[in-house]
């Protein structure tokens, strides 16, 4: 597959170009029916660097999935929260957390079933 021209093109290729970086999933999952300021998503994804959530937060806004409001105020206040396409994105992130969920409990059957064999 050329991936130059997969992009708008292929929806797996076109999913995961926009979802690209460590935190976007857990940004989106975050933003989910709230608006949050930069400093209440960097408490909730810590560890991670100002640099980073801000390029992250940079990247979801320029892909039209989250939204970032501005208010005209000293000091300046920012709070995102989710585009319409990016509400779009909630049943994905059921079905994530659905999975997740199962595979954490397969997780945790198997290894109950590998102590019980060593034992």
């Amino acid at each position: 597959m050329d991936k130059q021209n997969s992009f708008g093109k292929c929806p797996y290729f076109t999913s995961q170009k926009l979802l690209t970086g460590k935190w976007s999933l857990l940004i989106m999952h975050f933003l989910d029916g709230k608006i949050l300021r930069f400093n209440e998503l960097e408490k909730l994804l810590n560890p991670i660097s100002q640099a980073t959530l801000t390029k992250q937060l940079r990247l979801l806004e320029g892909n039209g999935l989250i939204k970032r409001k501005v208010y005209n105020q000293i000091p300046p206040r920012v709070e995102y929260s989710l585009s319409d396409i990016g509400n779009d994105f909630k049943p994905v992130l059921n079905s994530l957390e659905a999975w997740g969920n199962k595979y954490i409990a397969h997780i945790k059957k198997n290894q109950k079933t590998l102590l019980n064999s060593h034992v």
